[in-house]
């Protein structure tokens, strides 16, 4: 069973998800808040698996209840909700610690999608959105700036993977650029997330922009 968070200041947003979520059979609704503070409270009581976090939010916003939970090591993965698909605010949030985002009109199928997406932590959502606001936001490091050694703990294959995964490719589409298996390239992202000590996909396409790996405007094949 999949436990979410709803941490949004409006009522009607909140209702209208749970009674979404609620519908399936493998998500329960655990709690809702209606500010930053009272999210990061909620989820210290009710350790969900998933917070679907909006990001302006009054007393705490979406980005610092999720760098605090981040902090706080409590292993709850954050879904960030954003009015705009380009929002200025997103990218810090993924650099914050949030796994994915979407918007507040998504589709009731595709929230869903996202929540067991977000849980497993094995894919980023909506990879061209979130590699356009990257390319928006990343800072770019500077010329001739050199990759982190602990590049030079993954193999090439490792780091051919994680190029593509910055770039907003699935790992299906990965798997037929590469000429590889769905399963090997989920086995090479694993092993990459590992060696680098990061979290889930947000954070490892966060780290291929800033360590200059990979560079906004780079095509995708």
């Amino acid at each position: 069973m999949i436990r979410v968070l709803l941490a949004d200041d409006q009522a009607l947003v909140r209702g209208g998800f749970r009674m979404i979520l609620e519908a399936q059979n493998d998500i329960e609704v655990v709690g809702e808040a209606d500010n930053g503070v009272h999210a990061v409270q909620q989820c210290r009581a009710t350790t969900p698996d998933v917070v679907l976090m909006d990001i302006r939010m009054p007393t705490m916003n979406g980005i610092e209840a999720t760098a605090e939970l981040a902090r706080r090591g409590l292993g709850t993965r954050v879904l960030i909700l954003t009015t705009f698909d380009i929002d200025e605010y997103v990218y810090e949030a993924v650099r914050a610690g949030a796994s994915g985002f979407l918007l507040k009109d998504v589709a009731p199928a595709d929230l869903v999608h996202a929540v067991r997406v977000v849980a497993r932590g094995d894919a980023l959502v909506a990879p061209a959105i979130t590699r356009r606001l990257l390319e928006q936001f990343v800072a770019r490091p500077k010329p001739g700036a050199r990759a982190p050694d602990v590049l030079d703990h993954l193999t090439d294959r490792e780091v051919e993977v994680l190029r593509h995964v910055a770039r907003g490719m699935s790992n299906l589409e990965i798997a037929g650029t590469l000429h590889l298996s769905e399963a090997t390239v989920k086995t090479h992202m694993t092993r990459v997330l590992a060696k680098l000590g990061l979290r889930d996909r947000a954070q490892a396409v966060v780290f291929a922009y800033e360590s200059g790996l990979t560079e906004p405007g780079q095509p995708m094949h």
